[in-house]
């Protein structure tokens, strides 16, 4: 294993692990959603345009938003981009920052917005 595809495994163990953090309660409720990793954001990603690239993105309906309605709907999709966070945070820094931006993702997903993430700490 190289050293790059040994930094890749560890990346999405952390992912893994941040993923298995979260309360049964809280992870049972996650409903038609796929958490992926990608390198970087596209251009078109959005806040890819802003000063610094996004750590995670939230793209679907979140569960507060859902109506009689939903149904059928490809799954919500959360992204954590390694490239940024990698570049942004030390080794002994990034599975911290790693589990940070999992839990703010799937907060999007139960319907908070960056306020309310900014007011509880998780901005």
């Amino acid at each position: 294993m190289t050293l790059m595809d040994r930094e890749a495994a560890d990346f999405y163990e952390f992912v893994e692990r941040a993923l298995e953090g979260i309360p049964p309660d809280i992870s049972n409720l996650l409903d038609n959603v796929a958490i992926v990793v990608e390198d970087w954001p596209d251009f078109s990603t959005p806040l890819a345009g802003h000063d610094r690239a996004p750590y995670g993105l939230y793209e679907g309906v979140p569960l507060t938003k859902r109506g009689v309605g939903y149904y059928g709907a490809l799954p919500d999709k959360i992204t954590i981009f390694s490239g940024p966070l990698e570049r942004d945070f030390s080794p002994e820094e990034l599975e911290e920052q790693i589990r940070i931006t999992v839990v703010h993702e799937l907060a999007h997903h139960f319907g908070f917005d960056e306020e309310r993430l900014e007011e509880l700490g998780w901005g």
